[in-house]
């Protein structure tokens, strides 16, 4: 779960320049689903790739990464009793 922590922590950073709430452990299924419509925005190709900005190898990291808290995030939902959203750019 070190990958989910580590985006949730980057999402706060984000969160706090907007004055808003910070998505803390447990989550709710409203964090989850919030955290899967970012996943889905992080991962679209535009985004992925900075809209051809970063190198293919750079692209892929942050693929390798994404996909992993959603991996992490789909565990959590399963171990805590939570709807796992379909996060549709995986």
């Amino acid at each position: 779960m070190q990958t989910l922590t580590k985006f949730i922590d980057d999402q706060n950073t984000w969160r706090s320049l907007f004055n808003t709430a910070p998505v803390t452990f447990p989550l709710t299924q409203l964090h989850v689903n919030d955290l899967a419509k970012s996943l889905d925005s992080k991962l679209s190709p535009e985004n992925l790739h900075c809209d051809g900005e970063i190198s293919n190898a750079e692209a892929q990291r942050k693929y390798r990464f994404l996909a992993q808290v959603c991996r992490e995030l789909e565990a959590y939902c399963v171990s805590n009793n939570l709807t796992t959203p379909t996060v549709y750019e995986l």
